[in-house]
């Protein structure tokens, strides 16, 4: 079967953005937009993990305040809205029990939003297949990072290749891991976060040692 490809339009969707967001910056803004824009999307949730299942040994930030930041990013634009199911389940946050939960809420097309390397790191997470079944998959590409593209799909779930579309950018090279350790050495955030985001983070003193907890 072929991969879709940019312009494979699923108008009405619903996006699923999922991530840490410690701190959501404006990559994760761009590829929200560039995939609602590119596909045609109604909305898109950004949905913040809990505890994140690839990162056990991570210390993060508290989730209320990830939560707080990503209200403040998103305010404004009306497709973009939060979701904070994962924040509240017990253990860890696996995307295919939201992708689950979402299909018996919703009758729209549900379309994963992930950049290339947790695309390529799919055959990693729990169940990849029935991620597949349940979701289109939108790739934003990531600089720094091999392209993802479809011999990836062909080589591990060939009969599910129509279920990714490859999105032409943004091309931004940003981490959260990059934003933090600017943040804890006093360094600037404007123009990396929203203006109320960096404000957040500078009245909370984010990113210092007390606000860090580790995750189990």
């Amino acid at each position: 079967m072929g991969v879709a490809t940019l312009g494979t339009r699923v108008t009405g969707g619903l996006g699923v953005f999922g991530g840490t967001f410690d701190p959501i910056h404006i990559a994760h803004l761009a590829v929200a937009e560039e995939a609602a824009e590119t596909l045609g999307l109604e909305r898109v949730l950004f949905v913040p993990a809990g505890i994140p299942p690839h990162k056990p040994d991570r210390v993060i930030t508290d989730r209320e305040h990830r939560l707080a930041m990503i209200e403040l990013a998103i305010a404004g634009n009306e497709r973009f809205t939060t979701d904070r199911r994962e924040l509240d389940r017990p253990g860890r946050s696996y995307t295919v029990d939201t992708l689950e939960a979402l299909r018996h809420e919703t009758s729209a097309e549900l379309v994963l939003v992930v950049s290339a390397d947790s695309f390529l790191q799919l055959m990693s997470w729990r169940e990849p297949r029935r991620i597949l079944e349940l979701a289109r998959i939108a790739v934003a590409p990531r600089d720094g990072y091999p392209a993802a593209g479809p011999d990836f799909l062909a080589a591990n779930l060939p009969d599910l290749g129509d279920r990714a579309t490859f999105l032409d950018g943004p091309h931004l090279h940003l981490s959260a891991s990059e934003l933090r350790a600017r943040s804890a050495a006093g360094r600037s955030l404007r123009y990396l976060v929203p203006d109320a985001v960096a404000a957040y983070i500078g009245d909370h003193a984010l990113y210092t040692d007390h606000t860090r907890t580790p995750i189990s």
